[in-house]
């Protein structure tokens, strides 16, 4: 251990006396060291003595920026991100070596002097005069220690940076009283602990644990006699002494600082002469700092966490408070990411979508129930070069995302969830020609919708033609079918769904009222619809997305996190109803491809005009899924295109996203259990039309016929729609 050369503490009387006594003095030889005349000496030792009782508490402890590790849910390291690289550490986590060497070079009468060093005062003002210059300072290691408080609370800030370090006789009778007080109420060891954790070691490593892991990739207590003089020589002028940029002056500076403690009776001559010998050997560990050095695709979900402390009240009442404790750092943080889901998420993506292919895709799980992000990832690595991108593609844009993409026939569900609590039947059944115009006029929340001539849909293929009911015409994404289906029900409830299963555009503007919202015709994010297609999967219970489970500062005392917030969306029949008609889609519908072997799943394709985006959607019990394809910038359609190396001549939600989303949630739940998504049974009108005899009575006008003939015989009225050619109101023939 080192040798504490204690010349005995003070009494707060003696101290504030010696303070007096020697105030005028010290200024006027600081003058003479490094300060232009100083006319206002008497002034500025008057200043110091008024408060003379009062110091900041933060100089005792003062909190210092240090790492802050974010961790998955199994407490795995994702990244470590900081302002400042620093760990903090006791004496006791320090080599004796290091505690010897940094004040035989820094202060050697360190454990002699109180806060100030009269014989070092007189031999620098007798060594600058002789010299003609400032060859050598007088600053005690606590005056030092003192400064390096104030330039650790000016932080990145250069204005405040510069007042901290201002060669000024008020800064230095502030530091000198400051350093005073400091003495009587810390002690020798702890300053001695706070110093080493404080001070700059060079090449981005604040404090001496950080020092020692980025010079000798080892703790500050394992460091070596010759370790610890060459970092304690550092500290004087990193740049100067860097051992990686200087070795020569860096090897000068170290044998400097063997001497001294061997002048000083730590270490033997024969130790010092020694340990000058050796070759300076360095096992460098570069700076891992940031969501960019995240495994497994994880710099996104990194930087969300980010995103989600700053955003959230939970961690300081404002934005600046909030950013300050980021970067004062020293926590531990504890998410939701779940390792296997984050792997295979990134692994399927790999496999179906290369990071240098014209479009890019983004995926994202939750869990149905807690709203936990389990996993986030894309094909764009995090980072600034060619093919990389440090913009979200699986979150909105408030959070780090983009202006979000058209989510398309994804959002169907949504519509036929809103009608189902409206008291539709899923048995209703409509025409669905291959085009028609929208209905018009729609109610909406506050008024009506009036389409135009030019307001018109069609069908993905002109053999999708019905009439259909709920089941099949979700099956088959037929886009006829759900604008008559929104039409009659009225865009406000569709809307408010919409809200309650916490899907929202992700530019952060409300929903537009327009009926061609039921075709996915307004951006999304992944996240937004993995979170909402959850909502079936928890039997109607939507729950905000999480990503924080705990947090811990420095010191190791838990913070409080936000909590995930769940509420009843639609009823428990409506869910359920809702999982038969998407258990279709993956059984029997457009998203075969996304079906899931010996596990229940169902879910929902989607493909925009013009094949600017594509998607699928879906769960399982216990995880829900949503997996975008498409450009970034909105500009490439996806015709005669290669993705992953496989040819396209037309994207589809089922061809791309759909496998993308299967290989995901495959690994992701493999070895968990496989319960069974709730469902009830829905009659299906296409085969009942076929079992009848006689023909039935046609529907009146704008009501759909609910009769239909049997084999060989006359069906009954059909239906009339506004804007629609006669013909297609009513007539007969059998099915």
């Amino acid at each position: 251990m080192p040798k504490k050369r204690d010349g005995g503490g003070l009494s707060k009387t003696q101290q504030a006396a010696k303070f007096l006594g020697v105030s005028v003095l010290a200024g006027a030889v600081l003058a003479g060291l490094a300060l232009p005349a100083a006319g206002a000496l008497g002034l500025a030792a008057k200043g110091s003595v008024e408060g003379f009782d009062e110091i900041p508490a933060n100089l005792k402890t003062p909190p210092l920026s240090q790492r802050t590790t974010i961790q998955d849910a199994d407490g795995g390291e994702i990244a470590k991100v900081y302002s400042r690289d620093r760990t903090v550490v006791g004496l006791k986590d320090m080599s004796p070596y290091i505690q010897q060497a940094i004040v035989a070079i820094e202060d050697a009468r360190f454990y002699e002097h109180g806060a100030i060093d009269l014989k070092g005062i007189l031999r620098a003002a007798n060594k600058n005069a002789q010299s003609g210059g400032v060859s050598q300072g007088a600053s005690t290691l606590t005056q030092q220690y003192v400064k390096n408080v104030f330039v650790e609370e000016a932080g990145d800030n250069p204005t405040k940076v510069a007042q901290a370090t201002q060669q000024t006789i008020g800064r230095k009778v502030k530091e000198l009283k400051y350093a005073i007080q400091i003495e009587k109420e810390l002690g020798k060891r702890k300053i001695l602990q706070n110093y080493l954790n404080i001070t700059f070691f060079g090449q981005q490593a604040y404090g001496i644990e950080a020092a020692a892991q980025r010079y000798f990739s080892k703790h500050a207590k394992d460091l070596t006699l010759e370790e610890s003089a060459l970092l304690a020589g550092i500290v004087q002028s990193p740049s100067r002494y860097d051992p990686l940029n200087n070795p020569q002056e860096a090897t000068r500076r170290r044998n400097t600082v063997l001497q001294r403690m061997a002048d000083l009776k730590d270490i033997t001559r024969a130790q010092a002469d020694a340990a000058a010998k050796k070759p300076i050997k360095l096992a460098v560990s570069r700076p891992k700092n940031g969501c960019i050095t995240a495994t497994h695709g994880a710099g996104f979900f990194c930087d969300y966490i980010r995103k989600v402390f700053l955003g959230d009240k939970a961690f300081g009442k404002t934005r600046k408070a909030r950013l300050k404790r980021w970067d004062q750092g020293g926590m531990t943080i504890r998410t939701t990411l779940d390792p296997q889901t984050q792997k295979s998420i990134q692994a399927s993506i790999s496999d179906h979508v290369y990071e240098d292919d014209p479009v890019a895709t983004a995926a994202t799980i939750v869990e149905p129930g807690t709203g936990k992000i389990l996993g986030m990832g894309q094909s764009r690595p995090y980072g600034f070069g060619e093919n990389q991108t440090v913009i979200n593609l699986s979150v909105d844009h408030s959070m780090g995302g983009g202006a979000g993409y058209l989510p398309g026939s994804t959002f169907k569900p949504v519509i036929a969830a809103a009608a189902l609590e409206q008291g539709t039947s899923p048995e209703q059944e409509y025409p669905s020609p291959y085009r028609m115009p929208y209905p018009s006029p729609v109610q909406t929340c506050n008024g009506e919708w009036h389409g135009t001539p030019a307001d018109t849909t069609q069908n993905e293929n002109k053999e999708e033609v019905g009439p259909y009911g709920m089941k099949e015409a979700t099956a088959k994404s037929v886009n006829t079918y759900y604008v008559q289906l929104i039409s009659d029900m009225g865009i406000c409830p569709a809307v408010k769904m919409a809200q309650k299963m916490g899907i929202e555009r992700a530019d952060g503007k409300p929903l537009q009222q327009v009926p061609s919202m039921t075709l996915g015709t307004q951006e999304m994010s992944p996240l937004t619809m993995a979170a909402g297609y959850a909502t079936f999967a928890s039997g109607g219970q939507y729950c905000t997305p999480v990503a924080i489970e705990s947090i811990t500062d420095a010191r190791g005392k838990a913070m409080k996190v936000p909590q995930t917030s769940c509420r009843t969306a639609m009823s428990k029949k409506t869910a359920d109803t809702i999982n038969t008609l998407l258990k279709g889609v993956v059984e029997d519908g457009t998203g075969k491809e996304a079906g899931l072997k010996g596990r229940d799943s169902a879910g929902k394709t989607g493909t925009t005009d013009s094949r600017y985006a594509a998607w699928f959607v879906g769960y399982t019990p216990n995880a829900a899924g949503a997996v975008w394809v498409g450009d970034p910038q909105h500009k490439r359609k996806m015709y005669g295109i290669t993705i992953g190396g496989v040819p396209h001549d037309k994207v589809y939600g089922a061809d791309t996203p759909g496998p993308i989303w299967r290989d995901a949630m495959t690994g992701a739940l493999a070895g968990r259990p496989g319960p069974a998504l709730p469902t009830v049974p829905i009659d299906d009108p296409a085969k009942d039309r076929n079992k009848g005899d006689d023909g039935g009575k046609g529907g009146g006008k704008r009501k759909p016929g609910r009769g239909h003939g049997g084999d060989n015989k006359p069906g009954g009225g059909g239906w009339d729609i506004p804007g629609w050619p006669d013909i297609l109101g009513g007539g007969n023939g059998g099915w």
